[in-house]
Formats: structure tokens, sequence, C-alpha cells
């Protein structure tokens, strides 16, 4: 055993003289010390509690275990160094903030940007001037004339050591701003909490609506008349309610029916008409619906741009007729719209689909209002309807059928489905127009077969025949017969695509009709099967899209949006065209909606290059 041990010193002697020569090699130490470890394992395995202990650890050994394992006083050096490190970094990038010009990592300053004055690298409020590094408080013309209302908020904390406080501006770029002069560099604490308060209000002023003298009462009016709302999204559906746009337009009154010289009477054959100012600017698509408000100067139009105008009819004002409000409905080109009868205080539009839309203008509201489900066969668009003059219901044409068609009646004010008109006339329904009264209507088939249809019946009670039909498309009522069967109505026209007007009266129809329901014999039709017209009217040649009475029941107006200029004034009761109005320098265009005001002093036409001309007939 004693042969062993000598052998083990000298194995440990020798591999301290190879760790000597070769200790920079890390390899070379790695494998060394793991030489060591195996013959320490084996021979400690080998000797006995009773042999000699195992000698010192020289400083080679020790070296070699520090090179390979470290030790505790290694390991906290390294854990301060690291420390000091972080903290120095941390105040480089504090200083590199305030800071143009970076230092290096040897402490020597960058040479790129040094001996260039601050007056050439920032914007100073005035000249250049020496620095003073004298404590003093800033002159009262430091801060601006709004620091006197900051100073009006009471503090809610006070810090003595506000007062003792020194603030270097000069010395870090981030403080430089709010210097008032180059020359100024040390400032107090009070001082530069007021500029820093005075910089915050600065970059986020106070807005409006928190500044109690500026906020807006509600009687107060906007100072701009078009406030455009957009229904980009389905869920925005709200808009001004129309009490605070008439509030934000001068001279917008209720219309008044007592003229002071009496009821005007229009003379025949020659018409004094006087062009106005165009409403509103250029729409982005055709007019192909103009509706003017019961009680108000207010026009509203639509089109395929699927926007409703509400127009503000101001002939005499600085900036004539202009637009009021608009409103913009998502992916509906609107087909139809007007004001609800008799108030005016509802807005309904229509396109291609399968619902409509109600904006409530008392309170801003837009109800979106869908088909009833087991009706969808029979109603899949609902671009066309009219509203009956009494507010109460709503007419609505419904898909056409082979051999006939058929009308769906709706509540104005519920949407609820209340009856439906058939006619089986062939090739469907043409157009339709409610009796004065709203309690019926008369629907003409595009064959020229005429349907009168009494609500109060709820069924037709009499068909007949428009002369020489060929190809209706459009019928209307005006007029006032003295009796109230029929509706009270006592003209109806009905225009072909031929472009011929038949004109009928009615007053002998209504006195028929009420003799009939007095003796009770329905034998005796009350209106013949083939009736003549009063007056065939053929000056136009291409097919009547628009037939419009006056309220007053003193003219009618036709026109064909298929020409140019193709529009025609008729007076009532001659049934006689004006020959003196349109000339031909008359900017009609190719019309594609019109409306006469409530009072039948302003014509309105809409063409399809999305211009609203307007023109007031005197007489």
């Amino acid at each position: 055993m004693d042969d062993r041990h000598d052998h083990h010193h000298a194995l440990l002697a020798g591999l301290d003289e190879e760790v000597a020569s070769e200790s920079e090699d890390d390899s070379v130490g790695k494998g060394t010390r793991k030489v060591l470890e195996d013959s320490d394992m084996e021979t400690n395995s080998n000797l006995s509690d009773g042999t000699d202990g195992i000698p010192e650890k020289d400083e080679a050994e020790k070296k070699l275990e520090r090179l390979l394992f470290g030790d505790d006083e290694g390991f906290q050096g390294a854990l301060k160094s690291q420390k000091e490190r972080s903290l120095i970094a941390l105040s480089k990038e504090s200083d590199d903030e305030g800071s143009d010009a970076g230092h290096r990592e040897d402490g020597t300053e960058d040479q790129e940007l040094d001996g260039i004055a601050d007056a050439d690298l920032f914007f100073l409020d005035s000249g250049a001037g020496p620095v003073s590094t004298d404590l003093a408080e800033s002159p009262e013309t430091s801060s601006e004339p709004d620091e006197e209302d900051l100073e009006e908020t009471p503090v809610v904390w006070h810090d003595s050591d506000d007062e003792l406080l020194a603030v270097s501006l000069a010395s870090q770029q981030r403080l430089r701003k709010l210097r008032v002069a180059e020359s100024e560099d040390v400032i107090s604490g009070n001082e530069y909490i007021r500029r820093l308060r005075r910089h915050y209000q600065q970059l986020h002023p106070t807005p409006e609506w928190a500044i109690p003298g500026q906020q807006k009462s509600p009687g107060d009016s906007d100072s701009e008349h078009a406030d455009i709302m957009d229904t980009d999204d389905e869920e925005q559906t709200s808009a001004q309610p129309l009490a605070k746009l008439l509030q934000g337009a001068a001279d917008l009154t209720k219309l008044d029916d007592a003229r002071p010289g009496g009821k005007r009477k229009l003379r025949q054959e020659v018409i004094d008409i006087q062009r106005l100012k165009d409403v509103g600017g250029d729409q982005p698509s055709s007019v192909d619906s103009l509706s003017f408000h019961p009680h108000y100067p207010l026009l509203l139009s639509s089109g395929p741009a699927a926007t409703l105008f509400l127009h503000h009819i101001a002939p005499s004002a600085a900036a004539p007729n202009p637009i009021l409000t608009s409103f913009h409905i998502r992916r509906t080109p609107i087909h139809t719209s007007a004001f609800a009868p008799p108030t005016g205080n509802k807005i309904f539009a229509s396109g291609r689909r399968r619902y409509f839309h109600i904006w409530d203008l008392d309170t801003g509201k837009v109800d979106k209002v869908n088909g009833s489900a087991d009706r969808k066969e029979e109603q899949k668009s609902m671009e066309r309807f009219k509203l009956s003059p009494c507010g109460r219901y709503v007419g609505l044409v419904g898909t056409s059928r082979k051999g006939g068609g058929l009308i769906n009646v709706l509540d104005s004010g519920t949407a609820q489905w209340i009856a439906q008109v058939r006619v089986d006339g062939q090739g469907g329904v043409a157009d339709f127009s409610w009796w004065g009264d709203g309690e019926g209507m008369t629907v003409v088939s595009k064959n020229g077969e005429v349907s009168e249809w009494d609500g109060s019946l709820n069924q037709v009670v009499a068909r007949w025949m428009d002369a020489g039909a060929v190809g209706t498309t459009v019928l209307a009522l005006g007029g006032r017969s003295g009796r109230t069967q029929l509706g009270g109505d006592r003209w109806v026209a009905i225009g072909s695509s031929s472009g011929v007007v038949n004109v009928y009266d009615r007053r002998e129809w209504a006195a028929a009709y009420a003799a009939q329901s007095s003796s009770a014999d329905i034998n005796t039709p009350a209106i013949p099967r083939n009736p003549e017209p009063v007056r065939a009217l053929d000056q136009l040649t291409t097919p009547i899209s628009h037939l419009v009475f006056a309220p007053d029941g003193q003219f009618l107006v036709m026109a064909s949006r298929w020409k140019r200029d193709a529009l025609r004034i008729v007076h009532l009761p001659s049934c006689t065209v004006y020959r003196n109005w349109p000339t031909s320098n008359t900017p009609l265009g190719r019309i594609s909606s019109v409306a006469v005001s409530p009072n039948s002093e302003q014509l309105a036409v809409g063409n399809e290059q999305g211009r609203v001309r307007l023109w007031e007939i005197r007489g």
C-alpha cells in the first residue's frame, strides 16, 4: 500500500508540472482536471481509515480549481461588477435622452457636434446672450397671458420644499423649451411648476365642452346649415331632430295659405313664371324623387346615391336654397321618398329592397321596417309606394303576377298589413293614386283598365277602360269635385307610352255613385265602362313618366324623362297647354322628378344630371 501511495504522489507531481505549463489552454485544463478527479476517486476508495491524511492543495491546484469552477470571491465580484455596469447604462441612457451629443465607452465626448452653438441646433425664443448661473425668480413677463387663468384654480397641495428647489433649464435638452430667453438657466421650484403646467396645457388644451362659459344651451343653433349624417354603420340610425334643424335656418316659418289679395287665379294659354336659383348643389346621381313639406319651405330630394337631402327653400337668402341636412342609407339606392302627410314629421324612403326606412323628424330616429314574412313572395320589393293624404296608410305595389297585379296596404304607424287590392288587368299594376280623403284608391293596369277601390268596403266598386290606351304608364288624381264620393277628386289623368295624356272629369261619376248608394240600385253602374276623356293631350311624343296636379287644382304638369326638355303645363279646367313656357332656352334636361309646392306657387324639377331647378308661378 505504501508503494501505491508513493505512486499517487508521483503522479500528482507530474500532473502539476504539466498543468502549470499549459494552464492557458482550456481544453488541456479540463482534461487534466478529469484525470485528477478520477484518480482521487479511485485512490480514496482504496485508502483505509487508518492511512495518513491527504496533503493540502498547493497553489497550482487551487489556481486550477478557480479556473475551472470559480470561487465565492469571484462570484460576488462578478455580481458587483454587473450591478455597476447596469447603473452606468441607466445613467448613460438618461443623459442621452436629454442630450443630442453621445459619449463613447471610454468616456471621451463625441466630436461630431462639438463646437456647435445651441442657437444653431435649437429654436430659441430670443437672441444669444451669456448664460447666467444665478438663482433668480423669473420676471413677470416670462409667463404667457393665459397663465393668470391657470392660477385661478386653487392648489390642492402645497410643498414648502418647492421654494428651496433650483432647476437648471439649460443643462437638459428637454427643459430648454421652458426657457423664455436663452440667457435664462436656473429657476425656482415654484416657477418650474408653473411653466410645466403652462406647457402641458399648450399641448393638451381644455376641450370646449369642459369650459362652462362656452357650453351651448339647448336653444343655441348651429352656424352651419348642412349637417350631413351617414349611416355606414348599421347601428348608427339617428339624425338631428327637425326642431333643431329649423332653429339653424333663418326665416324658416310655416307657409301661410291665406293670400293678401285672395285666391290667385291663373290665366289660360299664357303663364307668368319666373326662374329662381337652383336648389342646393349638384347631387351625385339623378334626382328620382322630389317632395315638398306640407307646412315648411322644405324640399326633399333623393336618388340612386342612397342619400336623402333636405333643402331650405329660400330664394331671397344670401345663399339661396341651401341644403339643410342630408341622411345617407347604406346600400339602398332610393327610388321613392316622401313626407308623410298631413304633418310631414316623418319621411318614408325605399329602394329595390325588402324593407323601407322611416325617418322621424321630431326625434331624429331612423327605423328600418322589414316586409311581412308571410307575404314575401307577394312583396319582393318596396321601391314603389305612395302615402295616403290622410297619413294613415301606405300603398305598396306588389310583385306582378301573371294576368294581373296587386297593391298591399299597410298601416303607416305600425307598418302592419291591413288590406290588399287585386286587379285583373294584363301586365300588372302600371300606377295608382290615393283618393283625396285617403279612404280608397284608383289603380290602372298596363293595358289601360282602371279599378276604383273603396277602402271602407274593402272592394273594387267600379272598373272602366282608358280611351285608346296603348301601354299605360302613369296615373294621377287632383282637384276638388265638391262631393265626398270617390274621394272628392275631380280630375283623373292617365299617361301612356305613346305620349298621350287623357284627362277625365269625375264630378258626374261622383254624383251617379251617390245616387246609386242612396237608391241601392246596383244594376246601373255609376262609372261608365268606356268613358270619354275631356281632353286628350298629345303635345309630348315619348312615354309619359310624371303627372302632377297642383294642390289648388288649377294646373297639371306632365313630363317625359325619355327626351330632353319634355315638360308641359296644362291649365285647368280648360285643359289647354300653356304655349309660352317652356321655351327653347329653358334648362330642364332629362326630367327625372317633378313636385309642386303646397301653395301651388313653386315648381321644382329634378333631372338626371343631379340638378334641381326651381320656378315661381305668379299667375
